[in-house]
């Protein structure tokens, strides 16, 4: 059981060091917050799932803490991508639409919801 959460504990260490390299190489402040918001969660949770294979005793501890997680990082990336929006900060020029624009403007693109 030790070998398995070392396994799954390295993976989540690789996820988060993808999450990184993610936050260094997107344009924009928008794209490098759903790059490191995903890239922690699934990380954080692949992390903390190995070390409670490798100590059983703390199981429901390590599940607290995911479940804490999974709740808060959605929500407060959410937050901070629609504030940054809200005091334009500019997004890249790859962007291909920006529907939350076109929804304070009152244009329907479509695809936009």
């Amino acid at each position: 059981m030790q070998l398995a959460g070392s396994i799954i504990a390295l993976v989540g260490s690789i996820f988060l060091l993808l999450g990184a390299v993610g936050i260094l190489r997107m344009p924009d402040v928008y794209n490098r917050m759903q790059a490191g918001t995903k890239a922690t969660t699934l990380g954080t949770m692949a992390f903390l799932t190995g070390l409670a294979l490798y100590n059983p005793d703390w199981v429901w501890r390590y599940v607290i803490i995911i479940g804490f997680i999974v709740y808060t990082n959605p929500i407060s990336s959410h937050a901070l991508a629609r504030a940054a929006h809200t005091i334009r900060i500019p997004i890249s020029e790859k962007t291909v639409k920006d529907c939350l624009l076109d929804d304070e403007t009152g244009k329907q693109e479509e695809g936009c919801q």
